[in-house]
C-alpha cells in the first residue's frame, strides 16, 4: 500500500500527475517512470530475475527482451572482439 499524509493513496496515477503538474516537468507518465526504475536496476547489474519480480513480470522472458540490453555485459563480448582487432591493427 502507498500513503501520503498518513493514509492510503486511492489513486497513484492521480497522485502522480498531481506531482508532475506541481512540479512543471512536463509531460511523464507512470509507465515512464517504471521503465526507468528498471533500467537503473539493469544497468546496475541487478539480476534480471529480481527486476522482473520487482516489476510483478510473471515471465522473465518479457523483462529480458525488453531489459536486457541495459545489462553491462550486454554487448561485452562484441566490444572486446573490436578492441583485440584495433590493438592487433596497432601492432
Amino acid at each position: 500500500m502507498v500513503e501520503y499524509a498518513g493514509g492510503p493513496v486511492k489513486s497513484i496515477r492521480k497522485g502522480i500527475g498531481g506531482a508532475v503538474t506541481r512540479s512543471r516537468i512536463g509531460h511523464l507518465t507512470i509507465h515512464e517512470i517504471r521503465h526507468t526504475a528498471a533500467v537503473h536496476l539493469v544497468s546496475a547489474g541487478i539480476p534480471i530475475e529480481k527486476v522482473a519480480q520487482y516489476l510483478g513480470h510473471s515471465n522473465t522472458a518479457v523483462t529480458y527482451r525488453v531489459y536486457g540490453r541495459y545489462r553491462p555485459q550486454h554487448m561485452q563480448d562484441a566490444a572486446e572482439i573490436l578492441d583485440f582487432m584495433r590493438l592487433q591493427d596497432h601492432s
